[in-house]
């Protein structure tokens, strides 16, 4: 006689299904499933790995608690990114939008003559590149992270952070100039990226 039985791997439905049901198993399971994932996304729009532990443990609880509303088992992928994304800007919204939203750098007007950002910044090492995205002040990193790895257009983005379009795309274009500089400050040079 066996004690244990084998687990039997869950179909995504049904994994969805059972955390709906409150089993505690499935719901182990499926933290399991996205925590590594939603773990970066909150590490992408937090200043801190404690902030974005904090902003992830939050975010999950409000993931387990909503989760019944999901009609549609297998667009859950989507629905967690869409929900822990939107978590983490109001963390923000709540948090640390009351510091200014930019800084000292200001003045990074330098532009490097690239017609299309994603793909210089799609071709860096992802460590290189969270690190320095981490360095930028906290309006310029959320909206670069927001349109250019989230792909939100300058419209959400404005609706979600509760500013005006045309500061959005301020804020993208200083952030992404002050990326690039403080890019080319550590070493990497726009012809090693391209």
């Amino acid at each position: 006689m066996a004690f244990f039985r084998p687990k039997a791997k869950m179909d995504l439905t049904e994994l969805v299904r059972a955390c709906q049901r409150q089993d505690a198993r499935a719901q182990v399971v499926f933290y399991d499933r996205y925590k590594s994932r939603l773990l970066g996304i909150c590490l992408r729009y937090a200043r801190t790995v404690a902030e974005a532990e904090d902003i992830f443990q939050e975010g999950i609880m409000k993931i387990f608690s909503k989760i019944g509303e999901i009609s549609k088992p297998e667009s859950v992928d989507s629905w967690v990114k869409t929900i822990m994304i939107r978590h983490a800007i109001d963390y923000y919204n709540q948090v640390t939008r009351k510091e200014i939203l930019s800084s000292s750098y200001d003045n990074a007007d330098m532009e490097w003559q690239v017609d299309d950002h994603s793909a210089v910044l799609q071709r860096m090492d992802v460590e290189i590149l969270m690190e320095t995205m981490n360095e930028l002040p906290d309006g310029y990193r959320i909206v670069v992270n927001m349109y250019f790895i989230d792909g939100y257009k300058h419209s959400e983005i404005a609706q979600l952070l509760g500013i005006m379009e045309a500061t959005s795309r301020s804020q993208l274009t200083r952030g992404r100039n002050l990326l690039f500089k403080i890019l080319e400050q550590k070493g990497i040079k726009q012809h090693e990226i391209l």
